[in-house]
């Protein structure tokens, strides 16, 4: 089966003049107008109090092609949507009494957290209603929103319910990055370069170069960064072979066993993209650590990821992380399978982590080394290139010691 859907950068998606959605729904079939469910994050809302009114004016201009299912719908943002069942209910149960069918839409406008809760509400009624997704932040325009996964977290697991279901389309809309919060702003980028060191070292080149001004809210600087990750993405979807994930193994997931623990264990005080800054940064320093990846490599990332205002350690970041392993290889199935570095731009898979290893690489993180990493080394690699040659390595089910049960 073949999947086409289209991503859009823009600015103003709901401004007079901009008849790009008009014209995308138009051309979705010879039903028209066609119905659209608005599903809008309220944390949004709060930053953009007209957005309501702009959504509600621009159907009545384009009435022809759009017709409004009713009022829009205001879902809590951030983790608790994808906490809380209740908002996946709330959402289908809008969809029921609006009376949409297949050929309808639903449009979730959001960050990264309601995209992916409306679209498994989406997805999930009548088997599969177009879903629409106009992502407001910096991590949902880069990463969250390009792909085919939808889902909700359960049993204290990130993502434990969802479907792989391709959107019908995605508008960035780089209006709405100017009123995002810091932490917002910059949380996004880790997946930037969470992308460039698997994928493209020009990339994280230019992303060095452009920390500070990243750092300092600099539009210009970010329009390029968000472009260039969802088109990396886009690519690995489309021609990686497995979009849907039948294998055992998750090429863009660099860092993302620890991170997905680490907002659990954090109850989500640290979002995804702080997760993501710390699991890279705990797997760098592993991949030196082991002997896979140079020094110079690892001082460079982890000076990237300050720069642009990471915190690279929480107290959180502990033993307990450990159990993330088998969340992971669970998550995925098969047998466990970890992205590292052997170089910028130069991936490579393992399927067993030495387990006193990472608690060193906590240890060292902990510790505050980085600040003087360019003088030396705290842990010397002891092993060559290849698997580890010494200390108990996880690779399994078994039970890890200091795991929680």
């Amino acid at each position: 089966m073949s999947y086409r859907y289209p991503v859009y950068f823009t600015d103003g998606l709901f401004a007079d003049g901009n008849v790009l959605l008009k014209e995308v729904i138009a051309a979705g079939g010879a039903c028209l107008p066609g119905k659209v469910l608005v599903v809008v994050d309220s944390g949004l809302y709060e930053q953009h109090r007209c957005l309501l009114k702009d959504i509600s004016d621009y159907a009545h201009r384009h009435r022809d092609a759009i017709e409004l299912a009713g009022r829009s719908l205001l879902v809590e943002g951030g983790e608790v949507c994808k906490n809380n069942p209740r908002w996946v209910r709330v959402v289908q149960e809008a969809i029921h009494k609006a009376g949409l069918c297949r050929h309808s839409y639903v449009m979730a406008v959001g960050g990264g957290a309601v995209i992916d809760m409306v679209g498994f509400a989406a997805a999930t009624a009548h088997r599969g209603i177009r879903c629409i997704r106009v992502p407001t932040t910096v991590l949902a325009q880069a990463d969250a929103s390009i792909g085919v996964k939808n889902g909700v977290n359960a049993f204290g697991k990130k993502n434990f319910i969802g479907v792989f279901a391709p959107p019908w389309a995605v508008f960035n809309d780089f209006a709405f990055l100017h009123t995002l919060p810091q932490r917002d702003w910059i949380a996004g980028v880790a997946e930037a370069v969470k992308v460039a060191l698997i994928k493209d070292p020009v990339f994280f080149d230019d992303i060095e170069a452009k920390a500070a001004l990243l750092a300092q809210r600099d539009m210009e600087a970010m329009r390029q960064v968000i472009h260039r990750c969802a088109a990396l993405h886009l690519q690995h979807i489309a021609t990686s072979g497995d979009p849907f994930e039948l294998g055992s193994s998750r090429p863009l997931d660099f860092g993302h066993w620890c991170a997905h623990k680490l907002e659990q264990l954090t109850r989500h005080r640290l979002n995804h993209g702080e997760a993501v800054a710390i699991g890279m940064a705990l797997d760098t320093t592993y991949a030196h650590l082991m002997g896979y990846l140079p020094l110079d490599a690892r001082d460079r990332i982890l000076k990237v990821l300050q720069a642009i205002g990471f915190a690279l350690q929480v107290p959180e970041l502990n033993a307990s992380i450990l159990a993330g392993l088998e969340e992971f290889r669970e998550h995925l199935g098969g047998r466990l399978t970890v992205m590292l570095l052997s170089g910028i731009g130069r991936p490579v898979e393992v399927h067993k982590m030495d387990e006193k290893k990472l608690m060193k690489s906590i240890d060292w993180l902990k510790q505050g080394s980085i600040q003087g990493m360019t003088k030396r080394s705290l842990f010397r690699a002891d092993a060559k290139k290849g698997e580890p040659s010494i200390g108990p390595l996880w690779s399994g089910r078994s039970s890890l010691p200091g795991s929680p049960s």
